[in-house]
């Protein structure tokens, strides 16, 4: 057998894999974005279990237009920037997976309008490939709206539970969230 180097589309899948098993997994991250961004009210809409749909809405703190492209870049973070910051780190999440793993193996858009900003930009990916961002209207704070979860992995949805069991898992998940964060 011959050695060979896999192609960036396929690391990225292979890699969504590990972050996002199911969607209840790309709701927990969404929703620690949102809280690490500062948000006071989070909404969370499922439809088919998550596969079909999944959108969190918030009213934090927004992605800045020039880090928006870099947001679904892998390993992009604004948590940390040396080794040495692990150990004083205070949020949720801070290894820059969580867009670029779920819009590999999604259509993703991304709607972001930070506090200063007289309007959003929209991001889309449509199974890892990036289209330019767009100015659009919208309030401030980050709309994540995933559709067609695993489209392009149907090994990954084969595994997935009826849309009800995975509807249930991300209720129990956004319930503990709420549970941890009562002001939110």
């Amino acid at each position: 057998m011959t050695l060979r180097l896999l192609d960036e589309r396929t690391i990225g899948k292979i890699a969504a894999g590990e972050v996002v098993e199911r969607p209840v997994s790309a709701v927990k991250e969404l929703l620690e974005n949102a809280l690490d961004a500062g948000a006071t009210r989070i909404r969370v809409t499922v439809r088919g279990g998550g596969i079909e749909l999944l959108e969190v809405v918030d009213n934090g703190c927004g992605i800045a237009a020039d880090d928006l492209p870099l947001a679904v870049q892998r390993h992009a973070t604004s948590k940390l920037a040396a080794f040495e910051d692990l150990d004083h780190l205070v949020t949720l999440g801070f290894r820059g997976e969580a867009l670029p793993s779920i819009g590999a193996v999604s259509s993703l858009a991304i709607r972001s309008r930070p506090h200063d900003a007289s309007h959003a930009l929209l991001l889309r990916l449509e199974y890892g490939e990036v289209a330019p961002a767009v100015p659009v209207g919208a309030a401030e704070g980050t709309a994540v709206t995933v559709r067609d979860l695993f489209g392009n992995v149907p090994a990954r949805r084969k595994f997935l539970r009826q849309p009800g069991t995975e509807t249930g898992y991300i209720q129990r998940a956004v319930a503990a969230y709420a549970a941890v964060y009562p002001n939110v």
